[in-house]
This record gives C-alpha cells, structure tokens and sequence, in this order.
C-alpha cells in the first residue's frame, strides 16, 4: 500500500511535574497539539506509587470527558498525540507506551521515527523481548529495560544506539524526563507554571495554560525533573543540528515559538522572499489556501503591494471526515473544508499561495474549484522548494511514487495542477527566510541529503520508490 497522498503531522508529546491536577493541564496542552497529530491521544499519570492511563482513538475532546480526567491522579503524568508515521495506526499503537519490569515502571511518549528500528528489534526478540505494538516508541522502552545503572544512564546507551530522530518524555516512579536526539530533528521545550515543571513540543501547549517559557532542550540532552528540581545530562550532541525546515513551513502552529524562533515571523519572511523571486504582473489578489498558507501569503502580500484577501474560507467546525472510495464523494470532503468566495475572485487575477505541493491531487482540485467560483487567472506560489524526497525522520513524505515533483517539471506540475502559472521558492530563498544558518536545518525532502544515514530498515519504508510521469497522472 503507498503512503497517503498528503503531508500528515508530527506527534506532539507533553509532560509535567509537581502540578496539583496534571491531567486537566495535559489535556489542555495536547488540545494545543492537536495539530500534530490527530489519530489517537492519551494520558498516564502518577503518584508515585500508583499509575494512571487512559489512552483512545481520534481526537483529544473524543478520547477525554470529565470523568477520565478525575480519576488520573497524580502531580505528575505525560501526555501525547499521534500521528502514525512508524506503527498502523490502531488503538494498541496509542501512546504513553506503559512499560513495566518486576521492579519499575515507567511510560514513553514520542515524536519523531528510528530509522534503524528492524535490526534492533531483531536483536531483542533473540534476547526473548515480546512486542505488543509495532511502534518504534515500544522499542526504546524495551532497550531501556534491557540496560543496566541508573534510568540516565541507561537512557544515554540507549541513545547511543538509536539513530534517527526522536523528541521524548518519560514519566518513572519519581521524575518526569525530556530528551532530544542529538541532531535536535523535534522541537521540544522547557516551560514552567508555579513549581510545575512543564515539556513540551511547542510554546503554544504553554500559552493554554498560561506557563512560562524557559528554553529549549538542547540536541542531545536529557532533562530530569524531579523533587529536587531541574537537572540534565548531556549526551552526545553533532558539531551541527539539523532541526527540520519543514516544522516551520507547515507543522507548527503558527503561535509557536520553535528552536527559539518565532514560526510567524518565518512564514512571513518566507512569502516575503517569494515575492521577490516569483511576481506576478497584473495580479489583483493574493489569495491564502488556508490555513498553513495564511501567513506566507500575508508576506508575499506586503512584498509585492498586491491586496491580501480572504478568497477561500476554511470550515473550522470540520474534524476528520469519512472519505469513502468515490472520487466524488472526495472532492465534496475537500470542498467541505475549504469553500470559495465567488464575490472576492469572481473575474480576477489571482494569485494562490500554499506552503507545499505533495502529490498535487488536492492543489489540482483546488484550482478547479477556483476557476468554477469565477477566477480569471490563478497563479499558484509555493513557499518552500519541490519536495523531491521521502523523509524517514517522522514526516510522512515515505515514498517518492506520491511525490510530483521527483520525476516532473514545474511546468509539467503547473499543467497537472491547472494553473496559469505555478512559482517555488528557491532553496536559496527559503534559508534566506530562516532564522538559522543553513547548516543547522534537515533539508533532506528537498535535497536528497540524508544528516543520518539510511539504512536498508529505513529504505524498506520508502514503498514504491518509483517517480510518477506524466502519463501516470490520475
């Protein structure tokens, strides 16, 4: 089977420790992360002494009322959104992963893909290792247990081991714990609220709750917090991060603070310098395809003087529909997400920016569905460059047979998607953009240049390795 037709998020994971009520202000934070990952959500917490979980398929409002909420206890807990990149997505591949050992017990919750996942689950298996799931979240807790010393100790040759990218909370009997792999892929964050320590994927779970910011886990660091406060241990950490580029053109909110910078900030610069590479003579719009193309249209707006309008609207009361098999019923799921606004384009030369192309099924239904609501012209503008190559740190780019742009021109693309003219930010434009060297970001899905190496485990992931043509197109 290929990977789905579009790019999906990244988990988002939450911890905490020493709050009077932990669940309330997890679940809260995880309906910050909903973004990230909308498959499944749970909760564990404790005491302790005693552990509480409550783990469910779909939403956080779904898998949540007021009565799950009461009876996990505790002052401390994690929590997590999933989106399954690694593992089907099924209600035994929920997270917190609860592991526990005739004298421990402790609950794993992750961000991000191992890429050498086979060979190390081989080897446990000989050691007599019996899986429940087929999450590589249940793999690093099995490495845990398997190790001697200390839970930090055991953490780092863990680590050690790994490769790949991994954003993690760990809650043990007396500590929550935060770790970032030590390329840094994830984002993950320290904040605090009273004497509550908080971990999170991004500063907007902080916001919710009305937590203070305090800074970044660091590539390759594991933060405890227990009774005794803050501390960390450092690991091995690369000369040079390669935090993912594509968290701040899509996967963040856009209210986020992400590898200390604003995500805003960056969509904006990013349609700024779009602006300047592709303009469109005699546009009269610039239109954003909600809601991740919003504020890189914003920018190309103020960059090239041409009005910034609202000319499609989206729905915000639409979760997850049920797309059945018929390519009509499909488009009317697309449609009922996102709707045009007749008045605003009818007779008008617009241009349509969005952050990516993936397949280009959806970019070419939405330019159909723009031309039918009375546009002259439709040029589209894409903030980041062609997405060439699968991802195997977590994003679910997984094969390049569902990638347009592996093996088709932009011009090629442009007539596929039907639009007058179509525009990509150049590699160039978008380290412009960007608040860090170059150096510091993984650009692998543009490039084809892998930080970690892939191994034989990650390349039986990329199904379908076979570029689309022309004369394959849907």
């Amino acid at each position: 089977m290929l990977a789905p037709p579009s790019k999906k998020e990244a988990c988002g994971i939450f911890g905490i420790y020493g709050a009077e009520d932990p669940a309330r202000l997890i679940y809260l934070g995880l309906y910050a992360l909903q973004h990230r990952g909308q498959e499944s959500a749970g909760i564990v917490t404790s005491d302790g002494t005693d552990v509480h979980v409550h783990k469910g398929m779909g939403l956080v409002s779904d898998v949540f009322n007021e009565g799950e909420l009461l009876k996990l206890k505790g002052h401390m807990g994690i929590g997590h959104v999933r989106y399954s990149t690694t593992g089907s997505s099924m209600l035994r591949n929920a997270q917190p992963f609860l592991a526990e050992q005739i004298d421990r017990i402790f609950a794993l919750g992750h961000n991000g893909n191992v890429v050498n996942i086979t060979k190390l689950r081989r080897k446990l298996e000989a050691k007599g290792a019996i899986f429940q799931t087929t999450t590589d979240s249940e793999l690093m807790a099995h490495l845990v247990l398997h190790k001697k010393g200390s839970l930090e100790e055991r953490l780092i040759r863990v680590f050690e081991e790994l490769r790949g990218a991994w954003s993690v909370v760990l809650l043990t009997g007396n500590a929550v714990l935060a770790s970032r792999d030590p390329y840094g892929f994830r984002p993950l964050c320290i904040g605090r609220k009273g004497d509550a320590i908080i971990f999170t994927s991004e500063t907007c779970a902080l916001d919710i709750i009305e937590a203070e910011y305090v800074r970044d886990v660091e590539p390759g660091e594991i933060v405890i917090a227990d009774e005794n406060g803050l501390r960390s241990v450092h690991g091995h950490r690369k000369a040079n991060s390669a935090v993912c580029i594509f968290e701040y053109i899509y996967f963040a909110r856009p209210d986020s603070r992400i590898f200390g910078h604003s995500v805003y900030n960056v969509r904006k610069q990013l349609g700024l310098q779009l602006a300047l590479e592709s303009p469109v003579e005699g546009a009269d719009l610039v239109v954003p395809m909600p809601a991740s193309g919003n504020y890189a249209a914003l920018g190309y707006s103020q960059g090239s003087g041409v009005p910034f309008e609202y000319g499609v609207i989206r729905n915000h009361y639409v979760g997850r529909t049920f797309i059945q098999p018929s390519p009509v019923v499909r488009d009317l799921g697309v449609r009922l997400k996102l709707n045009p606004v007749r008045e605003i384009l009818q007779d008008r030369s617009v241009v349509v920016v969005d952050d990516s192309i993936v397949r280009g099924t959806t970019s070419r239904l939405r330019t159909r569905t723009l031309r039918e609501a009375g546009a002259r012209e439709i040029h589209m503008r894409i903030s980041c460059p062609p997405i060439r190559f699968p991802c195997f740190y977590g994003i679910d780019f997984s094969s390049k047979g569902e990638l347009i742009a592996c093996n088709s021109s932009v011009e090629e693309i442009c007539h596929f998607i039907g639009a007058d003219s179509l525009g990509y930010l150049s590699l160039e434009g978008m380290f412009r953009a960007m608040p860090m060297p170059a150096k510091n970001f993984c650009t692998a899905c543009f490039t084809g240049k892998y930080p970690v190496k892939i191994t034989d485990d990650a390349t039986k992931m990329c199904l379908e390795c076979r570029p689309i043509s022309p004369g394959q197109w849907p």
